[in-house]
């Protein structure tokens, strides 16, 4: 077995959708069990005790295997690590969370959160004891709630060039839509008003959202053009404003029914309900490609 630090023995390592338990020896993919063997596991612990560090083969070697023992080190570590890759849908082509370095050792990726467990001590005398203070042994720290949306540790790592040119495709996507639709405002207001009838909110609501999403669109273009740092955060701030915007501008292709007919509309609309999302995850994988390149020796 694995020494770990003191302070690291009794407690659960969390990183993306898993959970590494280092007293019970489990490791859980969204509260599932998965079947891993004790080495590749014990090699886990070591990496998740030491995020974003480089750990050698000779460290693992000295963990995983007793100095009087003979092996093939090599084929035995690399076979520990693809084990244990495969238990987290990892690659060492393209990784989320364990990184090879050549001839040097494996470094975790992935940010992670450790939770301590609490060993209860015995109590002197049943009489002297608060009958509160009767529990379990272990007090496990509560987990954080699991969002809904992409998480930055559950993409994979995507040269910049690509998610940029893809993001700032989809900024020119839309601006076409805002520019288009205000050219060709009567037009577009009798397509409304067939639609809706004869209503003035619907009208109201294409140029306002159409006012208010050009300066974010230029604002998003020229960001991802001018490299502007910290730009994942700054959209995740504004993705209140975005996300609603976007799924307003979903419908646009309903405009063009007539042209394009019903089915059409319907198949565009629903990808462009996803595109907001697509937006926020296109920005997430060029965050990880910048970090693992800043860490790159």
């Amino acid at each position: 077995m694995t020494s770990m630090p003191p302070d690291r023995a009794h407690g659960v390592f969390r990183f993306g959708v898993y959970e590494a338990n280092a007293s019970s020896g489990e490791l859980r993919k969204s509260g599932l069990r998965l079947r891993l063997q004790d080495q590749p596991f014990q090699a886990l612990l070591i990496l998740l005790a030491r995020p974003g560090e480089v750990v050698t083969r000779e460290e693992l070697r000295k963990h995983l295997w007793p100095a009087d023992t003979f092996v093939d080190f090599d084929h035995s570590l690399n076979t520990v690590m693809n084990k244990l890759r495969e238990s987290l849908n990892d690659s060492a082509a393209n990784p989320r969370f364990i990184e090879t370095l050549a001839r040097r050792g494996y470094r975790f990726l992935a940010p992670v959160e450790f939770a301590s467990q609490q060993v209860a001590p015995t109590p002197i005398s049943t009489d002297s004891v608060n009958p509160a203070a009767h529990r379990d042994a272990t007090i496990p720290t509560q987990s954080q709630p699991s969002s809904w949306l992409t998480r930055p540790d559950e993409v994979p790592s995507v040269p910049r060039q690509y998610t940029g040119a893809l993001f700032l495709l989809i900024q020119i996507m839309y601006l076409s839509f805002y520019v288009i639709a205000l050219a060709r405002f009567v037009r577009v207001q009798e397509s409304l008003e067939q639609t809706f009838g004869a209503s003035s909110w619907a009208v109201s609501i294409l140029v306002i959202t159409a006012v208010i999403g050009v300066p974010i669109r230029l604002y998003l273009a020229s960001a991802i053009l001018f490299d502007v740092s910290g730009l994942s955060q700054k959209f995740r701030r504004i993705f209140a404003i975005v996300f609603p915007l976007d799924e307003l501008w979903a419908l646009s292709p309903f405009l063009l029914s007539r042209q394009i007919g019903i089915g059409l509309a319907l198949a565009a609309t629903a990808a462009l309900i996803y595109v907001p999302f697509a937006q926020r995850t296109l920005l997430l994988m060029r965050d990880l490609h910048s970090r693992q390149s800043a860490a790159s020796p």
